[in-house]
């Protein structure tokens, strides 16, 4: 199957996640609902810090076909944030897992369907039949962009905890 890389639309570009996005990806962990688990937040320590995601982001540019874009609004070329496909998570490399996450300032403006979007029709051009995502039951605003793209709640709960319920959804084409 062919590698995801740059996808274009109207008003974004979605690239190769490069190590000066480090920046505004550990913003993205800065600006995590309270809700989300302690580990996907920045902990007591500081951490991750901007070289910790620089060098994550350095590792995973050796990833194979699945990988996270950086979303860059196209005018303007303000990285927003990140949307792709991986295999972790609910995901694997037959079922890649949809993931997306945007600077809070971004937010109701329609660029995380905008960028899902995207990448949904090129796993469809790339021959996925079905891909997963997951999202915690509180988090409306993913739960209505993911139901745009045609995604549906399966009823099957991956984890559940005192921050939730990640709730699994699928489409399948």
């Amino acid at each position: 199957m062919a590698r995801l890389e740059t996808l274009e639309t109207e008003r974004l570009t979605l690239r190769p996640q490069r190590p000066e996005d480090a920046v505004t990806f550990r913003t993205l962990w800065k600006e995590r609902d309270h809700r989300v688990p302690p580990h996907r937040r920045i902990d007591a320590g500081g951490r991750p810090t901007v070289e910790d995601v620089a060098a994550s982001i350095r590792a995973e540019s050796q990833s194979a076909r699945l990988r996270l874009l950086t979303v860059v609004r196209t005018q303007g070329g303000e990285v927003l944030g990140y949307c792709g496909l991986n295999g972790h998570g609910s995901g694997t490399p037959e079922e890649p897992e949809l993931a997306y996450e945007l600077l809070c300032d971004c937010h109701g403006q329609g660029y995380a369907t905008e960028a899902a979007r995207a990448v949904v029709a090129w796993a469809d051009e790339a021959g996925y039949r079905r891909l997963r995502a997951g999202v915690w039951d509180w988090n409306v605003a993913s739960l209505r962009v993911l139901d745009k793209l045609g995604f549906r709640v399966t009823g099957q709960v991956e984890r559940r905890s005192e921050h939730g319920a990640s709730l699994l959804t699928v489409r399948e084409r």
